[in-house]
């Protein structure tokens, strides 16, 4: 009998059990989001920094939803990033599948952002309610790059509005992964540049 899962409520342990899904706790492995980012322009620091300014003003007033996320911050982030023009393209809650080796377990759910290359995924980016850490969203969003089509190696993002944290996953007969630090708009300066870097340097190596 096929059993089905929804991603939404996949844990970390039903993706090491069904998938031999590993943790890889080791800097070369995902040295992509510490290595070769790219500078940004002095007018992409001026917007990132009224997006911060943004973000506190809203959390003075919570709760702050991902509805409110979305509009106030990833999109924002995502225009500056010029992630709307070719040749990416943004597909709202797409269906994923994944089936396990033996296609007894099923995981099925919907993604709230996906970023396309050429029809290839480029990055996964999960909206969490900001009151929860992003590691709230680590268990959903691995299930959904080890359902990305083609592709061997994925990147991925959650944010929770205020924070964010990248993933790489890397396919195969083990599936591994790894997580970035995690940046916090309320830190000094403005973590938002970093992040920004941070996509702009997978967008360019999943080009």
């Amino acid at each position: 009998m096929v059993q089905t899962l929804q991603a939404e409520n996949i844990t970390l342990r039903e993706l090491i059990d069904f998938y031999g899904l590993q943790f890889v706790d080791d800097r070369s492995f995902f040295a992509e989001w510490q290595e070769d980012l790219p500078e940004l322009s002095e007018l992409e620091k001026q917007l990132l920094d009224q997006i911060k300014a943004g973000y506190l003003n809203l959390r003075n007033d919570p709760p702050l939803l991902e509805s409110s996320v979305n509009a106030a911050i990833l999109s924002p982030l995502l225009f500056i990033g010029k992630f709307y023009l070719p040749p990416f393209h943004i597909k709202l809650e797409k269906s994923i599948e994944l089936l396990t080796e033996d296609q007894n377990v099923v995981i099925k759910g919907r993604i709230d952002f996906l970023l396309l290359n050429q029809q290839l995924w480029v990055t996964v980016i999960e909206s969490k309610q900001v009151a929860y850490s992003v590691e709230a969203g680590l268990d959903q969003i691995l299930a959904y790059m080890l359902a990305a089509p083609q592709q061997n190696t994925v990147f991925g993002m959650i944010t929770s509005g205020g924070s964010f944290m990248f993933l790489k996953l890397v396919k195969g007969a083990v599936p591994q992964y790894a997580t970035s630090n995690i940046f916090d708009i309320r830190n000094t300066g403005n973590e938002l540049y970093k992040v920004l870097s941070i996509l702009k340097r997978l967008s360019q190596l999943t080009a």
